[in-house]
């Protein structure tokens, strides 16, 4: 039988119903069976058992561990030592705590308060090297108020500009002085300052923001910023004991403390008497370059029972071995005097100075604590999360 053309188009275009429909089917069916699927593989929802944690009883006999005396001789020295030695008072103790009413950046660098300087004089006696200022700032015009605790620092802002004709830097200075200041009134704030120099290609350089601190005079206006710092805070108790390892102008913070816990008239002002101990390690190249040297005499005059004051005169002192005598060295000779207060949990020390003391300081530590069974490396970081160890060095 023979289709016209038009007879086999139409017979086609009759069956795409049919096409559809089946198409349709198909489609409807193995959807169908891919959702039965999916939520026949489901996974189900489990619960968790919570258990409660097992506390297990420490035992009572304490465990030893093998420390390794670090000797400059490498002979290897083993010794026993009981892992709780002096270490227990450390552990008990909590984090440290963080003090209240620390005030931090009342002035900033885009708006720094402009104080007046009230004197400027130096520390320093006849035949000392370099130069070092104590300077004084007035306080009175600043608000909101320029309030500070003792160890905290100020930013300064030294006049003129870089040579790329940009604004100097602000360098950061630690306070020496009480939150009621040198004239006990609470509207100064006092610095220490030494002027930096060091030589470069033959030819002598001064820092830029401590030269200009030591050339200022009373009655000039000086760009200030800040408090800030939380790390050298002293403890609140005040039975505590504080051990104070400085050289140079880092007995600034130093001061501030000593003048808290001793000077009559802070006595009167503070509702904090001081009733510990308070020992103080002052390295300086010479007897001459000693900072208020004064003041600590009077104090170990007036305090014996609560002030220790021990001297490291690089130039002047031998020390064991016949070389210059170094504030480590001093640590040393007072090892186990040292670490009987260290193990005591109400003690705190403070390191402050050239960033250049650190290694010196750290290599004393670990022999003075050699010397009492302990191992350095583990108790440092142990006093610095009780809050017992505090270091500002620059």
């Amino acid at each position: 039988m023979v289709y016209s053309q038009a007879k086999v188009i139409a017979g086609g275009l009759a069956h795409i119903p049919i096409v559809i429909g089946i198409f349709y089917f198909i489609m409807t069916f193995f959807n169908k069976r891919a959702i039965e699927y999916a939520e026949a593989n489901k996974p189900k929802k489990v619960e968790k058992k919570v258990e409660k944690p097992v506390i297990k009883a420490k035992s009572a006999a304490p465990a030893k561990v093998e420390v390794q005396k670090n000797t400059s001789d490498n002979s290897n020295i083993q010794t026993e030592t009981p892992i709780n030695k002096g270490v227990p008072n450390i552990e008990k103790k909590p984090m440290k705590k963080k003090h209240a009413d620390v005030p931090v950046n009342i002035y900033r660098p885009k708006a720094p308060y402009e104080g007046t300087v009230i004197e400027n004089y130096s520390l320093l006696k006849e035949g000392a090297i370099g130069r070092v200022n104590h300077i004084t700032f007035d306080l009175k015009g600043s608000d909101p108020f320029l309030n500070y605790v003792e160890g905290q620092s100020i930013g300064i802002m030294p006049a003129g500009q870089d040579a790329n004709g940009k604004p100097h830097k602000l360098r950061l200075y630690s306070i020496a002085s009480t939150r009621h200041g040198d004239n006990f009134e609470g509207n100064t704030v006092s610095l220490c300052v030494r002027q930096l120099q060091y030589e470069k290609d033959g030819e002598t350089i001064n820092g830029v923001c401590s030269t200009y601190l030591c050339d200022i005079k009373p009655g000039d206006k000086v760009k200030i910023t800040g408090p800030v710092g939380k790390e050298m805070l002293l403890p609140e108790e005040e039975d505590s004991n504080i051990v104070m390892l400085a050289t140079g102008t880092g007995i600034a913070p130093m001061r501030a403390y000593l003048r808290r816990m001793f000077e009559a008239t802070e006595k009167e002002k503070n509702k904090w008497n001081f009733k510990g101990k308070a020992w103080l390690f002052m390295g300086a190249p010479k007897s001459a370059n000693l900072l208020y040297e004064e003041d600590l005499q009077r104090y170990l005059s007036d305090y014996p029972d609560n002030f220790k004051y021990t001297k490291a005169i690089s130039r002047e002192q031998q020390n064991t071995k016949g070389g210059r005598m170094y504030i480590q060295d001093r640590v040393l000779e007072s090892a186990n005097e040292l670490f009987n207060m260290i193990e005591d949990e109400k003690t705190h020390i403070y390191l402050c100075g050239l960033k250049g003391m650190e290694p010196g300081i750290d290599e004393a530590m670990t022999k003075a604590a050699q010397e009492k069974g302990l191992n350095w490396s583990d108790l440092r970081p142990q006093l610095k999360k009780a809050g017992r160890w505090h270091v500002e060095t620059y």
